[in-house]
């Protein structure tokens, strides 16, 4: 028989220690309350060792020498390939080696209690935890419980699939060694980030997407990554999905419509969903919390619906799966319990207000990292007009004294969307090398709603990228 060990009390607790669920402590630690932080895998979670630093650790080296290679001068310097040992070890070095005692240590000093288990809910306030080595553990919270459980990867309904030993994005952030071949399932992004970079490192990359790829993005953006990723030797095929694969000694088979795909290893990156599923919500009764799409239902501050203590943020609360929104909603949730816990919120939070993660709407930063790479922000035209508004767009290759000035024939694109009626800035988004950079300059403005009458006197400097604001303001017709 398990044995369940007394109740132990904090002020709050908080499921998934990955950097959503460590803001959130942390947030609330400073806030004067005490925090128990839950963890079943790593302390740190899926970005630290899986997905952000690993993923762009790896692309980083290939993007850099592609960089030198595009400048006359230090073009003629290079004489070998990349160091495809050297880069994986570079990986290994910013996954921490896949040990999270230096997370461990960081959460002990920030004042935040740590316990390492599985969690779930089993009533109000009330947490269980199974530990590896002691048992189950029973945890109270006075104030709140707060999901921070990130997300599980998407499994496309593909005859065959389900019995398969293939990777995800997991085991391809993490490999030990580069295969011979690679087809990929996905054409969000971090399948064709991973197809990229996996055709760089020497594998031979077949991608197929079911749709288009990165269909999210303006065309003009999508073509250029398109262009990218076949000069690179992708085999990109759009508007395609397998029947069914099987595997034998031979590699995976992917049969198409009378054509079979055979590759050594097989990604699939088909987009992940909140990780809610087995966290106690069925046995509290979940009738009301979940939308339509099987969403959480949850307010500006992350309180989940039709309840008074339970919160989700990050990935758990399904609005946006990035993890810097996520570290956002994170800090103004850990901020909302505390001053609730105080008496000093009331529970409904205005919009742009310390207790409403508004930005969530309205400007959602965001950077593919291929190369070239796509920067975005805030609304596209669908969503906009989704909102009721009413939107001028503006757009141009990028194509300044700074572009080229940074490479020989640079390649990039920039677009800048209006709304008519107030005549600020509603979107932006950006495709070349190194545009990331260009992003929180836009982001300021939207965030700002800074008007573009006022926004014409943000001089970029010269010779730079950022010369493109003003060539799209011109165009503006400013």
């Amino acid at each position: 028989m398990t044995e369940v060990r007394s109740a132990e009390t904090f002020d709050v607790i908080v499921i998934g220690a990955g950097p959503v669920g460590e803001n959130v402590a942390d947030r609330m630690v400073k806030g004067g309350l005490s925090a128990l932080l839950i963890e079943s895998e790593l302390v740190g979670g899926e970005c630290s060792y899986w997905a952000c630093m690993p993923s762009k650790a790896l692309i980083r080296p290939a993007t850099a020498l592609r960089a030198a290679r595009d400048l006359a001068g230090s073009r003629e310097a290079i004489s070998g390939e990349l160091d495809v040992a050297a880069v994986l070890q570079r990986r290994n070095s910013f996954a921490a080696n896949w040990e999270d005692q230096g997370q461990a240590d960081w959460v002990s000093a920030a004042g935040i209690a740590l316990m390492r288990g599985r969690a779930w809910l089993t009533g109000r306030l009330s947490v269980e935890i199974s530990a590896p080595d002691s048992g189950t553990h029973l945890a109270q919270a006075r104030h709140a419980v707060v999901l921070a459980t990130g997300s599980v990867p998407n499994l496309p309904p593909i005859d065959g699939l389900a019995g398969l030993d293939f990777w995800g994005t997991r085991e391809a952030t993490s490999a030990a060694s580069i295969p011979k071949s690679l087809a990929v399932l996905g054409g969000g992004v971090a399948g064709t980030e991973l197809a990229q970079i996996y055709s760089r490192l020497g594998a031979r990359v077949s991608q197929l997407v079911r749709g288009e790829l990165l269909s999210n993005l303006p065309a003009p953006a999508r073509e250029l990554v398109r262009d990218a990723l076949r000069a690179d030797g992708v085999q990109l095929r759009e508007h395609t999905s397998p029947q069914r694969i099987r595997r034998d000694s031979a590699g995976f088979h992917l049969e198409l419509d009378g054509e079979t795909v055979v590759a050594d290893q097989l990604l699939v990156a088909t987009g992940r969903t909140p990780a809610t599923g087995d966290v106690g919500l069925a046995e509290l009764g979940a009738d009301g919390l979940f939308s339509d799409r099987g969403k959480l239902i949850t307010d500006q501050s992350g309180r989940v619906a039709g309840t008074d203590w339970l919160y989700a943020v990050g990935d758990a609360a399904g609005k946006v799966l990035l993890t810097h929104q996520g570290k956002y909603e994170a800090r103004i949730t850990g901020d909302a319990i505390a001053a609730a816990a105080k008496g000093g919120f009331g529970g409904a939070a205005e919009p742009w207000s310390k207790f409403a993660q508004t930005a969530d709407q309205y400007a959602v930063p965001s950077v593919i990292f291929t190369d070239p790479e796509v920067a975005t922000v805030g609304r596209s035209a669908v969503q906009a007009e989704a909102d009721g508004v009413v939107v001028d767009e503006v757009s141009l290759p990028i194509a300044v004294a700074g572009s080229s000035l940074y490479a020989d024939g640079y390649r990039g694109w920039a677009q800048l969307l209006i709304d008519r009626d107030q005549q600020v800035l509603v979107g932006a988004t950006f495709v070349g090398p190194d545009v990331a950079e260009l992003l929180h300059s836009a982001t300021v403005a939207i965030v700002g709603e800074v008007p573009l009458h006022r926004l014409w006197h943000a001089v970029p400097a010269y010779p730079t990228i950022s010369e493109v604001w003003l060539r799209l303001l011109e165009k503006l017709g400013l």
